[in-house]
């Protein structure tokens, strides 16, 4: 039940987003900045989709970052076609950087615009979306805005486990509200996938440079930001204007997560100890539960049960639906649930234990610094 209102706090209070906008004459310039790396089955969709942006000065930067597959080939074959793309070929990767921020630290210093959007290269966006983004931006007056993409789910094990991941990582940062307001300093999270800011926020922080060794590099933008406090900063719903497809396979959902839990929980281990707890009660211990009463024929303290566990389950149903996931998708969270606390342990596992992660064809060390 803890956990139920848990999720009913954070979805009533998590209702920002963005709606579409038309685009205006007057608007500040934008650089659209790409990290790409390995990225051939999706980069071209995510580049064209950027390049059909309705905005009245803009311009994209793909930064291939060392990639070893078609990627740069087919980057520079859609910047022949469209000045409007500029391929940056990346340096090698120095000592102490993590790669995503190297090669957007390098889309930045060629980057011309007054705004900068930094957005991952499995997204797509609508035409409206770089518009919709910079005028909500300006008219509440913020200097970054994130947006929380609607995600693709297409197997499986997208359907049955993403929805849940991303879910929990939401309760567990707590509410739009808490995250937007400048006075919970220590509440701060953005989805790497839409980071927009002006260049000068984004310099006055010490852009990607700053937290160069960080593997999570969005959350630790955000924490930087909103200590800074110079500069207002909004996580918002895209609107369905932005969509992603993050992982296409059990084995990429559990190496993309198991790279970033541990973060998350730097610093609160006390809290990130609480909320594996709280998990656990709702599952794997509530359906062991229910069969052991089930089995005892204490069939009264199973009922108040299972309808805890069916309340859980309905406003999970209700907020992955608002989160644009898959109809039924709550209905998976037990299942989602378990597996979260397993790819939790393991990141703890390795990155405390020395053993590091592997990410992208590169090894970074204990504690998530020393990219190699």
């Amino acid at each position: 039940m803890i956990f139920a209102l848990r999720e009913l706090d954070v979805f009533l209070r998590s209702r920002t987003r963005i709606e579409p906008r038309n685009s205006l004459p007057g608007l500040p310039s934008l650089s659209i900045i790409v990290p790409a790396r390995n990225e051939e089955r999706q980069i071209e969709r995510c580049i064209r989709s950027l390049l059909a942006t309705r905005h009245p000065k803009f311009e994209v930067i793909a930064v291939d970052d060392q990639s070893t597959d078609a990627t740069r080939a087919i980057l520079h074959a859609i910047a022949a076609d469209d000045a409007r793309l500029r391929v940056v070929d990346g340096a090698p990767l120095p000592e102490g950087w993590v790669g995503k921020s190297w090669a957007l630290t390098q889309g930045a210093k060629e980057a011309r615009g007054g705004w900068l959007l930094f957005t991952d290269a499995d997204t797509v966006h609508e035409p409206a979306a770089a518009v919709s983004a910079q005028r909500w931006a300006l008219e509440h007056r913020c200097a970054v805005v994130s947006l929380l993409t609607a995600q693709e789910t297409v197997t499986l094990a997208e359907r049955l486990f993403l929805p849940t991941i991303l879910y929990v990582i939401l309760i567990g940062i707590g509410p739009l509200d808490d995250i937007n307001d400048p006075s919970q300093t220590e509440i701060a999270i953005f989805n790497g996938q839409y980071i927009m800011t002006t260049r000068e926020a984004y310099d006055g922080i010490g852009g990607h440079a700053a937290i160069r060794g960080e593997i999570a590099e969005d959350l630790e933008l955000a924490r930087r930001f909103k200590r800074d406090k110079r500069f207002r900063t909004a996580l918002v719903g895209a609107g369905g204007l932005v969509r992603t497809r993050m992982y296409r396979s059990f084995t990429e959902i559990w190496q993309g997560f198991v790279k970033n839990f541990a973060i998350g929980a730097r610093g609160q281990p006390g809290k990130a100890i609480a909320g594996v707890a709280l998990i656990a009660c709702v599952s794997p211990l509530t359906p062991i539960l229910l069969v052991a009463l089930a089995a005892r024929r204490q069939w009264r303290a199973a009922a108040v049960l299972a309808v805890a566990a069916g309340g859980v389950i309905a406003v999970a149903e209700r907020a992955m639906r608002a989160m644009r996931f898959p109809r039924g998708s709550g209905v998976a969270v037990p299942l989602g649930l378990a597996l979260t606390q397993a790819i939790f342990v393991t990141s703890v596992a390795r990155s405390f234990g020395g053993r590091g992660i592997k990410w992208r064809g590169r090894r970074y060390g204990g504690g998530f610094g020393g990219g190699r």
